[in-house]
């Protein structure tokens, strides 16, 4: 039996750079350095480096355009978190529902040091799912840290459906925030059951964490993204 091919550069800058990726030590918004970066940390040429990066582009980890900065994408498009979930995901050509599963007062139960656990949020959970088959493509949970005049939602719901709108009626709009993307190897079951998909499915796990002008909490967000129609886009 001949022995196997030696590892090619551009095959060990991919393994590298995946492992990076799926440990979440690289995030969105940062989560690769441009080209330029990435032939000094390798000592490698630039066609080495592109060749690392297709064999990347090539498994769906990365997307890749010319430009600059890096994007959770939904459907080959970049998903623009400004105007919101809905209005980006309503590009999309698959037909989306949304589902509201819950709004409630808890104690958090997402693990976020910047947030004890135990601490008083209030909770809203949302699934956007393909009305043609009623599979689950993203699973949503934001965390808001409890105050009084989040009170009337628990009864009244989100203001338009839009969790933005109703917090930033409350004078609770981001002025900064940090974002990171991995891979959840397997799905667990009880959320492969709220999204009718099978557990152990790999899924894309987004986390969004945002600040006020003062640099208090507005809102959490821990997503589960279907890899098949989600992506990480990476402009260099």
């Amino acid at each position: 039996m001949p022995p196997p091919a030696a590892e090619t550069k551009s095959e060990r800058i991919a393994r590298l750079l995946e492992a990076e990726i799926r440990s979440g030590a690289l995030h969105d918004g940062a989560a690769l350095s441009s080209e330029s970066a990435l032939v000094v940390r390798f000592a490698v040429s630039r066609a080495t480096i592109r060749k690392g990066l297709s064999i990347l582009s090539e498994k769906g980890l990365i997307r890749t355009k010319v430009g600059i900065g890096s994007f959770v994408t939904f459907g080959g498009a970049v998903i623009d978190s400004g105007p919101g979930w809905s209005v980006a995901l309503s590009g999309g050509e698959a037909r989306l529902g949304a589902r509201i599963l819950r709004i409630s007062r808890i104690g958090m139960d997402l693990d976020l040091p910047h947030i004890p656990a135990g601490t008083e949020v209030l909770a809203v959970d949302r699934l956007r799912f393909r009305e043609e088959t009623g599979q689950g493509l993203t699973l949503e949970r934001a965390r808001v840290p409890w105050r009084a005049d989040l009170a009337p939602v628990l009864e009244a719901g989100l203001e338009q459906g839009s969790l933005s709108r109703t917090l930033a009626a409350r004078g609770l709009v981001p002025a900064s925030g940090e974002e990171r993307a991995n891979v959840l190897l397997s799905l667990p079951a009880a959320d492969a059951a709220l999204m009718g998909r099978r557990p152990g499915e790999p899924m894309l796990r987004l986390r969004r964490l945002t600040r006020d002008a003062e640099g208090g909490i507005v809102e959490f967000v821990e997503s589960l993204l279907d890899p098949g129609v989600f992506g990480l886009h990476v402009e260099f």
